[in-house]
Order: C-alpha cells, then structure tokens, then sequence
C-alpha cells in the first residue's frame, strides 16, 4: 500500500473517532454498571432493537463463554428488552430515538463506548443472533482463545458469519424464549462461497450461503457480506470502518495468511432464520433504517412473502466446530 493510501485511511479512522464523539450525545445512560468491569474482563458490545426473545440465552451464551460484562445500546425497542437488560447485574445499557442508519448502522455509537470503556480490553462485538464459535470452545473457555492470542502478539480475529436456518417452513418449529436458536435453525449451506480481497481495507470479502443463493440469486454481487473481525484488543484509537466487517488500522484486516498457511479463524453462528423472522423484516424494511437503502430487507419482504424453504440438498446439519474446520469454514491454525 502506498504511502498516499496510508495516510488516506488515518485520516478516515480520525474521522471515524471524532464522528463516534460528536454522537457519544446520542445515548442517554440508563444503568451503568461499568465501574464493575475488572482490568482483564473480555467485554461485549451490542446494538439491539426488540430483540427480548432472544436475549436471555444471548447473555448466557456468552457469560458460559467467559464475558465479564456486556455495554448495549437499545435503540428503542418498543417490546421490554430495555427492562430486561437494566434488570441483569452484569450488563450496562444505553438508550436512543436517534436514527439508525445515521450513526452508520450503529457503528458510531459503539465505537464510542469502545473508545471509552474498552482500551486494553479484548472486545467482542455482536449481534443478539450471532454466536461466536472458535477452535476447542468446547473444551475452552474464550479466555484460553484470548490469552493465545495475546502470547502470539494478534491483536485481532475474524469469524465467518454462517447464517443457519431449518428444514422446512420458518414457521413450523416456533422459537421458544431461553432455548438455544441453533437447536432450531440448525442446517448449513457447507459450500457456496465466495471470497476477494479488499484492495483498500486488505480484507477479505466473503459472500454467498442461503442469503445469495435465495434471496439475491438473480444479483449475487449485493448478497450480504459475510465475513467479521468481531473479536479485536481494543485501543482508543481504533475504529470499526464497515459494521464489523473491516476495522483501522488496516493492519488489523489481515486475518488470513497470504503466503498459503492458515490463521486460527472462528465462526458466527447466525440464528437469523427463526419463525420471528417475518415479522421483523417487515418492521425493518418499514423503518428503512438499513444499509443501502434497505436493499436486503427488500429482497427478504419479496421472497419471504411465499414462505420458501431455505433448506437444499447441499445443507449439512450442525454439529460442532471441527466439522466447520474440516468443511474449510474455520481453522484452529497453530493453536494446538
């Protein structure tokens, strides 16, 4: 990269930080709990809407893996997740009316809070249906995965979002409140993408699985993106460029081996596809709050109006990370 593009993108990542300040304004604090938060405590960030079905087994997935606390932006859900999120002792929330798409798909504003309450901490930024897997999670604790990555001096770690879904009908296994999503959306696609590199960020970009192969078939170039560095060692003055999809500096990106080998690599479990899911597409395209005009949440309002089944016969059933690694979705790399 050229001198002329580095200095380009530090001055992106400076505007990054001063637009995260100006919206720090935004948030109005409900609890703070963040006094709580112990110097090697691995943090959580999330944006939330109306998401309360989902949160009690989102917190306790997490708090089984490790996290020492969680900071949330409720961006007013109308349904008592707020209620329920400043009801539990380790979370601290804030809430807005503001726009959405404004603070960048809620990029700004965690940028913020990561600013403020994250630097020197390993901070993991996710959604309420996504659920990080990672080499031996079933043996080890996020921890382990953490105090490896600080004894190999990587500061950052990218997990392929791998949207899951049922076989059959969304509506025919309803979600039950507590019980885990992958139970219930538990099929794959095990192939079907496809993968570039970003010239100017020096990430990978990732598409296809059920998304592009149902609903963006006739323009798979404006599938979903589906590669993340959900899991970076904060320092103030790093900023999420794109959702979670690239970070600056650039040098955080590079999250794969270029000369052939393998990096120790994770992936996003993403329980989009449950039985809720209509209803909330419906209330995202109504609230236009999305990327790109709200180009995915039109695609979804279209195809889903028939009920498909996104399952094929290519759909493999979930069963755990090592069947991620063997299909090439993830790799322990030179963790042993």
């Amino acid at each position: 990269m050229g001198v002329w593009q580095s200095y380009r993108l530090r001055l992106q990542r400076q505007r990054w930080r001063i637009r995260a300040f100006r919206k720090r304004r935004e948030l109005k604090s409900v609890v703070d709990r963040t006094a709580q938060i112990r110097d090697d405590d691995i943090l959580v960030f999330c944006t939330q809407r109306n998401e309360k079905i989902r949160l009690p087994y989102f917190l306790n997935y997490y708090r089984d893996m490790g996290v020492g606390h969680f900071l949330i932006v409720d961006n007013d859900s109308t349904d008592k997740s707020l209620d329920y999120l400043a009801e539990q002792p380790d979370v601290s929330v804030w809430h807005t009316r503001r726009s959405y798409k404004r603070s960048r798909f809620g990029v700004d504003w965690l940028n913020w809070l990561q600013t403020k309450y994250a630097h020197g901490h390993w901070a993991l930024v996710v959604d309420p249906d996504e659920f990080l897997v990672y080499p031996f999670c079933d043996t080890r604790p996020l921890r382990a995965l953490t105090d490896w990555l600080d004894a190999s001096s990587i500061r950052s770690f990218s997990a392929m979002l791998l949207d899951m879904y049922p076989k059959g009908r969304l509506d025919e296994n309803p979600y039950k409140e507590g019980s885990d999503p992958i139970e219930t959306a538990s099929w794959f696609d095990s192939g079907n993408y496809t993968l570039k590199k970003n010239s100017r960020y020096g990430n990978l970009w990732i598409q296809g699985g059920p998304r592009r192969r149902v609903f963006f078939g006739d323009q798979p170039e404006l599938a979903p993106a589906l590669n993340k560095i959900p899991l970076v060692k904060w320092n103030k003055q790093y900023a999420y460029a794109s959702s979670t999809h690239m970070v600056l500096p650039r040098g955080l990106n590079q999250v794969y081996d270029e000369w052939g080998g393998e990096k120790a690599s994770g992936v996003l479990l993403h329980a989009k596809f449950l039985d809720t899911f209509n209803v909330k597409a419906a209330e995202e395209l109504d609230r236009a709050q999305h990327y790109s005009a709200s180009v995915e949440y039109k695609a979804y309002a279209e195809t889903m109006k028939d009920d498909p089944d996104l399952w094929c016969k290519w759909s493999e059933k979930y069963i755990n990370w090592r069947q991620l690694e063997i299909l090439g979705l993830m790799s322990k790399g030179n963790w042993a």
